[in-house]
């Protein structure tokens, strides 16, 4: 049986360099910076928490009783429809942009390019407002032959309501937006790729979407979620078209009830729950366009919470010499 050397204290010198590993004392390493940085920041983080639990201002009770009363959750479904419509609507008009400003014809690579332009430099709330407004330009709307006669007729003012004002409003300011990205995550795909594929004689448009989406998906996805988040947020502006989305239903509430900061928290609140469930599923969908390019996938959070259980619960169980106990 193979024994430790002793401990070595002040003044002694160091084993020889002959010594077998087995008698070496592995110390390990310090890190007191990170200690210190750790110790600040629970400090502070315990510091918030008391101000948050003890400071009777902010009013938790209240928060709790409109937190799921009927009018919010009204706003919070009203709210989630909008970003999923306008999500839908922006990223499907910013993929077909994309492909224009990138096709061989200057016709469409300069509609695509203007179009970008123009819904990148007007600001959403007067676009919100212009088309809110759209009825007094256009009283009705006919379908039929280009320069012709019109089959059908509607009146504007009953097409684009409220809801179709922030659809449109958000829907196509979204989608210059999501065109850049697309862009460039097809330009992050290898060249090479494309030339092999020509050479086997696969469409352009097979090329596109058996080869060069999937693989730009990687890029693409990252900042997507980045901009449906902005969208969960950005759905508050919408307020000036008086629809009844979370942010206005909030404001309506404490313009009544005088409960300001309150009804603020609450909207935080339900702003946070949103943002955290698009996060986990930007997680899994990242997770599964990763299979093509690494050997291994990231662990999910419930496969590195075992892990980190499981390790920990075996350096409990270990010995102080780092054996594991017979």
């Amino acid at each position: 049986m193979t024994t430790l050397a002793p401990e070595p204290t002040a003044g002694t010198v160091a084993p020889p360099p002959d010594t077998p590993f087995d008698q070496l004392r592995v110390v390990p390493a310090r890190h007191p910076g990170r200690w210190v940085a750790t110790g600040v920041v629970a400090v502070g983080l315990a510091m918030v928490l008391n101000s948050l639990i003890t400071n009777p201002r902010w009013e938790w009770d209240v928060v709790a009783a409109y937190l799921t009363e009927e009018s919010i959750v009204r706003g919070v479904w009203t709210t989630v429809q909008l970003t999923l419509i306008t999500a839908v609507l922006g990223f499907a008009l910013g993929t077909v942009l994309a492909l224009m400003r990138l096709s061989r014809s200057p016709l469409l690579q300069a509609v695509s390019w203007g179009y970008t332009w123009i819904f990148r430099s007007v600001p959403l709330i007067l676009q919100l407002l212009l088309w809110y407004n759209l009825a007094y330009l256009y009283e009705s709307l006919d379908f039929g032959i280009p320069f012709g006669p019109s089959f059908a007729s509607v009146d504007t003012l009953s097409l684009i309501d409220k809801f179709g004002a922030a659809i449109l409003g958000l829907g196509l300011h979204q989608a210059a937006y999501s065109a850049e990205i697309v862009r460039a995550g097809i330009l992050s795909v290898d060249q090479g790729q494309l030339e092999a594929a020509a050479s086997l004689g696969i469409p352009r448009r097979r090329q596109q979407t058996r080869i060069v989406l999937p693989q730009a998906m990687r890029a693409i996805v990252p900042t997507a979620v980045n901009e449906v988040i902005g969208l969960f947020k950005g759905t508050s502006i919408v307020y000036v078209l008086a629809l009844g989305e979370l942010f206005y239903t909030v404001q309506v509430i404490y313009g009544r009830t005088q409960r300001v900061l309150p009804m603020l928290v609450v909207a935080a609140v339900w702003y946070v729950v949103l943002t955290t469930v698009v996060t986990v599923v930007q997680y899994y969908v990242e997770r599964y366009y990763a299979r093509g390019a690494v050997r291994t996938l990231p662990p999910t959070p419930l496969q590195r919470l075992r892990t980190n259980l499981t390790a920990g619960l075996a350096r409990v169980g270990s010995r102080p010499d780092g054996t594991a106990p017979r």
